[in-house]
């Protein structure tokens, strides 16, 4: 990592890439969603070389943020990495601190309990709780577990489905009530309505030529 971190003090420097010193935290936004994003691409890719090289760029991301925010003298590499082992300690206390749990679950239950203490009890809006950079579809999953709908059964949420593509207008509202429907019938049946879709996505690009859309 400091050899990555010098890397980049060097093309920030005066001298060095003029790209790469003109970018801010604010500029970099689109790419750190863009690696984060070909990241979990190449997590179902046959390569098994894509995973390290695209991981890779999501560590360019941590380190371009780093020195940036190192020159303007806010934080460095060294406070993320410690803010992150500090946070995995403290919301494992079952393998750092002795605490008992009978599994996976109540380790998530610790978790959320372990993370509102960290914010003093104070309560965060529920926009606030979903990233606006998560996907359409997955951030209406976490809405509907937020407002606690429960998951029920595939069969009714599929009648549910139907339903609403029948009823829905041909507009922005209608598409948006088939999408929420699909969500919910997505998470009845146990499935990442997001990670459904941009699997189907990719797998329908990967059969395109590679001379798909160009034009003469």
């Amino acid at each position: 990592m400091q050899e990555l971190l010098s890397i980049m003090r060097r093309l920030r420097a005066p001298g060095g890439c003029p790209w790469d010193r003109e970018q801010t935290h604010e500029s970099l936004r689109p790419y750190l969603l863009e690696e984060a994003a070909e990241a979990a691409d190449a997590v179902s890719s046959p390569d098994p070389a894509d995973l390290p090289d695209e991981l890779g760029d999501v560590l360019l991301q941590v380190a371009f943020h780093s020195v940036i925010a190192e020159e303007a003298g806010t934080f460095g590499y060294a406070d993320v990495e410690r803010a992150i082992v500090e946070k995995l300690v403290r919301r494992h206390p079952h393998v750092f601190a002795g605490a008992d749990v009978s599994g996976s679950e109540e380790v998530v239950t610790n978790w959320q309990a372990i993370k509102a203490a960290e914010r003093g009890g104070r309560v965060r809006r529920p926009e606030q709780r979903v990233p606006a950079a998560l996907g359409a579809l997955a951030r209406e999953a976490k809405a509907q577990k937020l407002a606690g709908r429960e998951k029920g059964a595939p069969e009714a949420a599929r009648g549910a489905l139907l339903a609403a593509a029948q009823a829905a207008p041909a507009s922005a509202d209608g598409v948006a009530d088939v999408l929420e429907a699909v969500v919910a019938w997505a998470r009845a049946a146990g499935v990442d309505a997001e990670l459904a879709l941009r699997e189907r996505t990719l797998s329908s690009l990967r059969a395109l030529p590679d001379d798909a859309g160009l034009t003469s």
